[in-house]
C-alpha cells in the first residue's frame, strides 16, 4: 500500500480541493469569507497525519469496492417480464420477481430487469445471493407498490427489552439484501419468538472460528503481523472447509474488551472523562462488543496481512486480536433504478412501527443502491451489520418516516452520498418521532455526504458510534435523537461535522464540540441552542476541535471525504 508522505501527492490535493466551485449557502460575513479562504489548521494537520489524526478520521475509503464511482454490473440479465411479472398494477409482481433474482443467484450472479410501470408486490423482495442486481428502468418510470408491512409478512417482532416496542421500528426493508444462511437463522428466530442476533458472527455469537491472532499494532495502520498460524498454514474457513488467508479475502477484526473497559475507553479517545466514565451499569452498549471489523485482504507476504483499508482502532494483546470467520456475507449486489412505493399508512407511535420499511442491508459488504427512492415507508434505508456499502442518489419522502436512514449493530465504512430527505406531506401524527440519519452500536468511519434534508436531524443514537463523517449537508434541524440510557454515550472519538448549512439555525447535534470527545467541527452555520439539549456524557476537557464556525460552504476543500479520496493510495 502506498504512502501519504509524498508531498507531491498532498499538495497537488490541497490545491484541487481548495479550487473546488463552492456551490449554494453563502457566509454570514465578508470577514467569515477571508477567514474561510485558505484551508483551515485542521486540514492542514489532516494532510500531515492522514490516518492517525486525534480529531479526524481516514474515511477515504468508505463505501463499496473501496469507494469506486464505478460499481460492477453483472453482464447477464434476466428479464422479470420472463418470469411473469407484469407492470399492470393489478397482480402481484413479487413471486416472479423473487423467482428472477433466485435464477440469477443460481447462474453465479446477473442483473434482472423489471420494465417501465407500476408493480404491485405483495411480499417481501429479497436478495439473498452475491453479484445479484435488481434494476428498473430509473427511478422516476419504475415503481413498486408495496401493499404489506413486515408484521404482516413474517410477524410481531418484539424487542429484546421486552415492552411493546417493535424491532421493525429499527430493523428489515421490504426489499432486503441479506445472505440466505442469515435470513434463514433471523426468521426462524423471529417466529420463534427469541431474539436473533444481528450482527456478523452468527445468531447466538459463537459461530465463528479463529484464524489467526494478531501482533500489536496501531490505528491508522494498513497492515498487521499475525502471530499463529502462518498464513500459508491450512486454516478453516467459515463453511468449514481448508483454506488459507489469500488476496481478497474477507475477514473479521474482532477485537474484545476486558475488565476494566479500556477498549470502550479507547473508542471514546481516553481522555479522563472516558477513563472515570461508568462503563458496568451500560447493559446494552456492552452487548455490542465483541468489536466486529469486517475488511478484505489486499496482500499476503509472509505473516504481513495488508488490509484494504486502515486500522479503526489500536490492536492491543489485552483485547484478544484475531481474525475470524463469520456469517457468509452478501457481496457484489444491488438495487437500482426504482421507486419503492408503501401503501400510504399514517406513521405510528414511537417504536411501534408495523414494517412498511423501505430498502435494507443486512450481512452484506461490497453491496450499493443506486437512483432508489422511498416513499411513505417508516423507515427508509437500513445498515444494520452491513460494512462498505454505497447508497448513492437515494431519497426518502411521503408521509413521513420514523428512521430515514439507519445505521446500526456494528456497519462499518459505509457511503451514503447524494441523499435526500423530503418534506413529509402530511402533519406528523401524535406520538411520533423522526430522527433523520441514524447511526449507534458503534458502527464507525461512516460518511454522510452532498445530502439536502429537508427535515430530520443528525441522530446520533447512542451506543456510541464513533469516527463517523457528515460533509457538505444542508439541514432543516427539526428532528430528535434517540438512544436508550443503557446504550451509554452518544459519541465516541473522531466524529466530524465538515461544511454543514442549518436552516433553522438550531445547534443540537450538528454543533458537537461541547458534547463529542475528540471532535472536529468545521464550517457549520451559526446556530443557538433550543429545543432537545444534551449534556456530555464525558466530564473534564474534551478535546474537541471548532474551525470556521459561521461560515457553511466556503471552507476548502468543501467536501472531507471527496478531499481524503483525492490524497490517493
Amino acid at each position: 500500500m502506498g504512502t501519504l508522505s509524498r508531498r507531491g501527492v498532498l499538495g497537488g490535493a490541497i490545491a484541487v480541493a481548495a479550487t473546488a466551485a463552492t456551490g449554494g449557502t453563502t457566509p454570514a460575513t465578508a470577514a467569515a469569507r477571508t477567514a474561510a479562504a485558505e484551508p483551515p489548521t485542521l486540514w492542514q494537520e489532516f494532510t500531515q497525519a492522514p490516518y492517525t489524526h486525534p480529531q479526524i478520521p481516514y474515511v477515504g475509503r468508505a463505501g463499496a469496492r473501496r469507494g469506486t464511482r464505478h460499481l460492477p454490473h453483472p453482464g447477464r440479465v434476466f428479464h422479470a417480464r420472463h418470469y411473469g411479472a407484469r407492470p399492470d398494477a393489478q397482480s402481484n409482481a413479487a413471486p416472479a420477481i423473487n423467482r428472477a433474482l433466485a435464477a440469477a443467484g443460481r447462474a453465479g450472479g446477473g442483473t434482472v430487469q423489471l420494465e417501465p410501470g407500476t408493480y404491485r408486490v405483495d411480499d417481501i423482495i429479497r436478495i439473498a445471493h452475491d453479484n445479484v442486481v435488481l434494476r428498473g428502468a430509473g427511478s422516476a418510470r419504475t415503481t413498486l407498490v408495496a401493499t404489506k408491512n413486515l408484521t404482516d409478512l413474517i410477524g410481531p417482532y418484539g424487542s429484546r427489552y421486552g415492552g411493546d416496542k417493535s424491532s421493525w421500528s429499527w430493523a428489515g426493508g421490504l426489499i432486503w439484501l441479506c445472505p440466505q444462511a442469515r435470513w434463514d437463522s433471523l426468521v426462524g428466530a423471529i417466529k420463534a419468538k427469541d431474539w436473533p442476533f444481528e450482527g456478523w458472527t452468527g445468531n447466538k455469537r459463537d459461530e465463528w472460528r479463529t484464524l489467526t491472532t494478531v501482533a500489536p499494532a496501531t490505528r491508522g495502520s494498513w497492515s498487521v503481523h499475525v502471530t499463529d498460524p502462518s498464513p500459508s498454514s491450512r486454516l478453516r474457513s467459515n463453511r468449514g472447509d481448508p483454506t488459507r488467508l489469500r488476496r481478497g479475502d474477507l475477514v473479521l477484526l474482532r477485537l474484545a474488551d476486558d475488565a476494566d473497559h479500556t477498549l470502550l475507553e479507547h473508542m471514546a479517545g481516553e481522555g479522563p472523562g472516558a477513563t472515570s466514565y461508568t462503563w458496568d451499569d451500560k447493559t446494552k452498549l456492552t452487548s455490542y462488543v465483541p468489536y466486529e471489523w469486517p475488511v478484505r485482504i489486499a496482500s499476503v507476504k509472509g505473516r504481513e496481512v495488508t488490509f484494504e483499508r486502515p486500522l479503526p482502532l489500536d490492536v492491543r494483546p489485552e483485547w484478544d486480536p484475531r481474525l475470524t470467520t463469520h456469517v457468509k456475507a452478501l457481496t457484489g449486489s444491488g438495487v437500482e433504478g426504482l421507486t419503492l412505493e408503501a401503501v400510504e399508512t399514517p406513521q405510528s407511535p414511537h417504536l411501534l412501527d408495523k414494517g412498511h420499511n423501505g430498502v435494507t442491508f443486512q450481512c452484506a459488504y461490497d453491496c450499493w443502491a443506486d437512483d432508489v427512492h422511498v416513499r411513505h415507508v417508516d423507515n427508509g434505508f437500513g445498515l444494520v451489520a452491513a460494512s462498505a456499502c454505497t447508497l448513492r442518489r437515494t431519497a426518502v419522502g411521503g408521509r413521513g418516516s420514523h428512521h430515514p436512514y439507519f445505521c446500526r449493530e456494528g456497519s462499518h465504512d459505509n457511503l451514503i452520498e447524494e441523499f435526500r430527505v423530503e418534506r413529509r406531506t402530511v402533519p406528523a401524527p401524535a406520538g411520533t418521532q423522526l430522527h433523520g440519519i441514524n447511526v449507534e452500536g458503534l458502527s464507525s468511519y461512516n460518511v454522510w455526504s452532498r445530502g439536502v434534508m429537508e427535515m430530520g436531524t443528525f441522530d446520533t443514537h447512542r451506543g456510541m458510534p464513533f469516527a463517523d463523517v457528515r460533509t457538505q449537508i444542508t439541514v432543516e434541524n427539526d428532528g430528535r435523537h434517540g438512544g436508550d440510557a443503557s446504550a451509554g454515550p452518544l459519541y465516541g472519538a473522531r466524529f466530524t461535522h465538515w461544511n454543514v448549512t442549518v436552516t433553522n439555525q438550531r445547534a443540537g447535534l450538528v454543533k458537537i464540540d461541547g458534547i463529542a470527545p475528540y471532535s472536529a467541527t468545521v464550517g457549520i452555520s451559526r446556530v443557538r441552542e433550543f429545543d432537545q439539549i444534551d449534556v456530555p456524557d464525558f466530564s473534564g476537557e474534551l478535546n474537541s476541535r471548532i474551525e470556521a464556525y459561521g461560515s457553511p460552504g466556503s471552507v476548502r476543500p468543501r467536501n472531507l471525504y471527496e478531499a481524503q479520496r483525492a490524497l490517493g493510495d
